[in-house]
């Protein structure tokens, strides 16, 4: 059996010559077509011009349709651009092969509004699972139930996801997201499946970040308590910012 893969990267330091942190990311001229019905052509992304400074929440809003998912897919390199540009951290993501894609991605935390947690692994054994088959300089288990701690679930790391609810579910995708100290976190309607109360608490760990973690949030949401509470607001309509 090969040795696991080595995920670690050196931080790059994108201050500028007076000590602030710079662009984290720098879109240019992006753009997704899909097929649409009877033959037609739907424009996700058209000609998307976006720079992102580190560490800072941004919310991406507009109608249902508006691109805010894809831009979300096309940042994190799960789904790749027509044309245009991406860079993240001063790396070209679109101009990366396979195997650097996939590092690529497993130095990005995902949300979904679906949880999508394993339902046959604890909330410590999701939270593990990201990195379990790579070679990382931290103690997985210390780090997961570190980080479960963080988000008020010390006291469920052995629970099932089927025996916790939403909100719970939600804190443990959190707690998973950042497994990899990833410099940037994509979160895609994450309050959406939750009550009020839940969505706050998951929206505090998320705006929380930058504080904890220095990371960088972007997320798509149509929810407006989640945008008040983001440092910027980036709004698309057909695919464009407005």
């Amino acid at each position: 059996m090969s040795d696991p893969v080595d995920v670690t990267e050196p931080h790059r330091d994108r201050r500028d010559p007076e000590g602030r942190p710079g662009p984290l990311v720098e879109i240019s001229g992006l753009c997704k077509t899909y097929a649409g019905g009877s033959g037609t052509q739907v424009r996700a992304c058209d000609k998307v011009d976006l720079v992102i400074e580190e560490g800072e929440t941004v919310a991406l809003t507009g109608p249902s349709g508006s691109g805010k998912s894809t831009l979300l897919y096309l940042l994190g390199a799960l789904e790749q651009p027509d044309s245009g540009t991406i860079d993240v951290g001063g790396q070209r993501v679109t101009a990366m092969r396979r195997a650097e894609l996939a590092a690529y991605r497993r130095r990005v935390g995902f949300v979904f509004q679906g949880f999508h947690l394993l339902p046959a692994l604890t909330a410590l054994d999701n939270v593990i699972a990201p990195v379990l088959p790579y070679r990382v300089d931290f103690d997985r288990r210390a780090r997961a139930r570190e980080l479960l701690a963080s988000v008020g679930l010390e006291d469920r790391a052995e629970f099932l996801p089927s025996k916790l609810s939403g909100g719970q579910q939600q804190r443990v995708a959190v707690a998973r997201a950042l497994i990899g100290d990833p410099r940037l976190i994509l979160a895609d309607e994450p309050t959406g499946n939750l009550d009020s109360r839940a969505g706050e608490e998951v929206l505090d760990l998320l705006t929380g970040l930058r504080e904890r973690h220095s990371t960088t949030v972007v997320l798509a949401t149509h929810d407006p308590d989640v945008v008040a509470r983001c440092d910027r607001v980036v709004q698309l309509r057909d695919g464009r910012t407005a």
